[in-house]
């Protein structure tokens, strides 16, 4: 079709209402590219870029269960491209050797054992190095396999739980990390920390709303962000600019909540807090994602059992809290290359039910040496789950070993930066045989986030056999001990507690 010319005069309204926008100057977020400019001078463009994600953009979770797996056969090739799922059990018994008892038993018990499901089609992942799995359309798939007469439950499954706040005590953290320096983990420079507070015009927290950290005269971010219930994120620059954290002294801070935005300095080596004030910001329902990650080896047989035990009087408990919250459960297992798979994916469902099924069908099985596949299940909890829009959200890792950080692919480091993008929460739970590396590591994540480190303790810290008690073998000081449902419900409490409710 031919154009049609437009005249000239016609022009004139346009430029007239250009020129109006400019004189008055532009408050809406849909004037504004975002995020913005905050200066004219040109500046170095970091090498080490934000990870890649994509924000929270799901409804809803009321959908029928699905699974989603990717298969964990032998590795031929490491590195960038994909992996190569081959069942290869002599690589498998060959991982038994040398590793310690517990693992070693559990491991020898489970090579005969078959998957549970067929893997779904995989497709490729080209930034992450991995072969990830597509998303298959809803079913209604067969009962879950219940725990065989064969499994030896624990005669007692309470289980007792410390849990330490690495932000609240900082200073006692940045001490532990001292103490443990050199250890072989994907390290961040984290001593260098700034609180940043949105509230909305009337004084209040404003949750969820992104953040976009910047260097003068450059609008892609160094970082990304999403306030907490209570409006707040810490921001450390040294971890997210290593090649030149130290030479600027000023960044520019975008905040941005619907069609609301505003900015503001953050001047190194401030003390106060930075403040970032909207305008009115509507409440919202009091919406909950929440996920239990968990390591599915044949080391965490006991830890599995209590926690299933224990998961119908946590889920009571959480609805009966203020707000009675909209729920949404999420459930990844792991283990390794070489076990019958590496990562299961159950997406977020209100099925309470549904949700308990798939818990009692998670098997402890595998493994053989210490770290497991963490990396990878972190990466399919961070971006391949539906987490919705406007809601809390939170991670409970059930682990008791560090990941593997030999074979390439995603790693923890960047994906808990992709989690505080997307407002995600990490809450480690290190069981028994916790490792000093697989400590560190877990308080990296659960710091970074702004969530907690959470650890069983046992009558007799060197015997987890023991039973239920308030001793540990972390490098932990001025801990509080509860049964760990009573835990996992008073951090979910605290997370809820502090939004604005409709």
């Amino acid at each position: 079709m031919p154009s049609i010319p437009v005249p000239r005069r016609a022009l004139w309204p346009a430029a007239l209402m250009s020129l109006m926008l400019m004189a008055c100057g532009a408050t809406s977020a849909e004037r504004e590219p975002w995020p913005p400019v905050w200066q004219d001078t040109p500046a170095w463009q970091p090498e080490d870029a934000p990870p890649a994600f994509s924000p929270p953009s799901a409804a809803h979770c009321r959908r029928l269960p699905s699974m989603r797996e990717v298969p964990g056969g032998g590795v031929v090739q490491q590195g960038r491209g994909a992996w190569r799922h081959e069942r290869e059990r002599d690589m498998a018994s060959s991982r038994v050797e040398g590793a310690p008892a517990k693992r070693r038993e559990a491991a020898g018990a489970s090579m005969s054992e078959d998957k549970a499901a067929a893997p779904a089609a995989e497709s490729r992942s080209a930034d992450a190095g991995t072969s990830m799995p597509m998303s298959s359309p809803p079913f209604a798939p067969p009962p879950w396999p219940q725990p065989q007469p064969s499994v030896q439950r624990p005669s007692n499954p309470v289980v007792t739980a410390g849990m330490v706040d690495d932000n609240a005590d900082f200073g006692e953290y940045l001490a532990y990390r001292q103490r443990n320096a050199g250890l072989p983990v994907r390290d961040r420079d984290v001593s260098e920390r700034y609180l940043l507070e949105v509230t909305d015009v009337n004084g209040q927290p404003v949750h969820d709303a992104e953040v976009a950290v910047q260097r003068p005269g450059v609008a892609q971010p160094l970082m990304w962000a999403r306030t907490d219930t209570a409006g707040r994120v810490w921001v450390h620059p040294r971890a997210f600019m290593p090649y030149s954290g130290g030479d600027e002294r000023t960044l520019g801070i975008a905040v941005r909540k619907g069609t609301l935005q505003n900015r503001a300095l953050l001047m190194r080596g401030q003390s106060n807090a930075v403040q970032v004030r909207l305008g009115a910001v509507a409440s919202q329902p009091v919406r909950l994602d929440l996920v239990f990650l968990i390591d599915a080896t044949g080391s965490m047989g006991d830890e599995i059992a209590k926690l299933k035990a224990s998961m119908r009087a946590m889920a009571q408990q959480i609805a009966q809290l203020p707000g009675q919250p909209d729920v949404c459960w999420g459930l990844v297992s792991y283990r390794d290359r070489g076990d019958a798979y590496i990562t299961r994916t159950h997406d977020f469902t209100d099925d309470l039910g549904a949700f308990q099924q798939q818990l009692a069908g998670v098997q402890a099985h595998g493994g053989g040496d210490t770290p497991e596949a963490l990396n990878e299940a972190l990466h399919e909890v961070v971006h391949r789950l539906s987490w919705r829009q406007q809601a809390a959200r939170m991670v409970v890792l059930v682990a008791d070993a560090p990941p593997h950080l030999d074979y390439g692919g995603p790693q923890y480091d960047r994906d808990m930066q992709a989690a505080l993008a997307k407002g995600i929460k990490l809450f480690a739970v290190g069981a028994s045989g916790l490792d000093p590396v697989g400590e560190y590591i877990y308080r990296q994540m659960a710091q970074y986030t702004a969530g907690r480190f959470v650890f069983l303790t046992y009558r007799d810290a060197h015997n987890p056999g023991s039973g239920p008690g308030t001793q540990t073998t972390h490098d932990v000081k001025q801990y509080s001990v509860q049964t760990l449902d009573r835990l996992v419900v008073r951090l979910v409490s605290d997370e809820l507690a502090r939004l604005k409710r409709s």
